[in-house]
């Protein structure tokens, strides 16, 4: 039975199909495909090590979804997306990890790949969790997706961060964060000279070595940077876009641009280095 999914114009066909538009036999119909079926190299519990980051740990193989239309099987090239979740969320969790995956029918994944996906989920490390993966495949401007089997392994995943946190040793307990700016009413002095070496220095989130938080009091205008050492901007951390004044992505580089201030009056900055993101909340 033909769907009434109809593609736009110039998505699928050549322009001259559709000169005469509004004849039937130039309408062009999805009929249909079938979902990748999706088998995985193994499905053994697997304890993740920093010291195996390197090694594969899971290659995941997939079969063509063979797109038809009324006019024959689609020529254009299929995408693929590999979907990472915990098992029960199915894929709706929006902390949910995606892996774009062109043309290709299988995928390797390293040690590391797989415990970055579980970072970014921020799933508790040294403990197991049931992880689901399955695969979405689309035509041009993600028309027409299909998803696959899922797949379901148990990983238990080892403390990882997306940016290095401050601080030295291997647990860095001796992290500490401040903000400097001139946003900020110290301005761009570092070392901060007292008082603002207490009132712009960050917490850490309940013990945590990779979440930092700070109520501070920002000017209208301007921007700030964090460092982790007084006198230091070579170890400094900044924003990836200068423009995102209340959440983003950011790195530990000598570099620009600045977090951007988010208006004047007290805001909290909260800073997760194991996911790399920032946001900043008007209090």
């Amino acid at each position: 039975m033909k769907n009434i999914f109809k593609l736009l114009f110039g998505a699928l066909v050549f322009s001259s199909a559709f000169t005469s538009c509004e004849k039937d036999e130039n309408k062009v119909y999805f009929e249909g495909g079938t979902p990748p079926v999706v088998t995985a190299s193994s499905t053994s519990s697997l304890v993740l090590t920093r010291a195996n980051e390197n090694n594969v740990a899971l290659v995941l193989s997939w079969t063509n979804p063979n797109y038809m239309f009324n006019t024959g099987v689609s020529s254009q090239d299929v995408t693929y997306v590999l979907q990472v979740d915990t098992a029960g969320a199915n894929f709706t969790n929006p902390k949910k990890q995606e892996k774009a995956i062109a043309r290709d029918l299988s995928v390797s994944l390293t040690v590391k790949d797989l415990n970055t996906f579980f970072t970014k989920m921020e799933l508790q490390h040294s403990v197991p969790h049931a992880i689901q993966m399955r695969i979405k495949s689309t035509l041009v401007n993600e028309s027409v997706p299909l998803y696959s089997n899922v797949i379901q392994i148990i990983y238990t995943p080892y403390l990882d961060f997306v940016v290095e946190p401050p601080g030295t040793g291997p647990f860095y307990t001796d992290g500490q964060l401040w903000i400097v700016g001139d946003a900020t009413a110290n301005g761009w002095n570092n070392p901060l000279p007292s008082p603002y070496d207490v009132s712009q220095k960050f917490s850490r989130v309940g013990g945590s070595v990779t979440k930092y938080t700070l109520d501070v009091n920002f000017n209208a205008t301007g921007g700030y940077k964090l460092i982790q050492a007084q006198g230091v901007w070579s170890t400094q951390y900044h924003a990836l876009d200068g423009t995102a004044k209340f959440s983003g992505d950011f790195e530990k580089r000598d570099a620009d641009p600045q977090f951007p201030s988010p208006g004047a009056g007290l805001h909290r900055v909260e800073v997760n280095f194991q996911t790399g993101r920032y946001t900043v909340t008007k209090l």
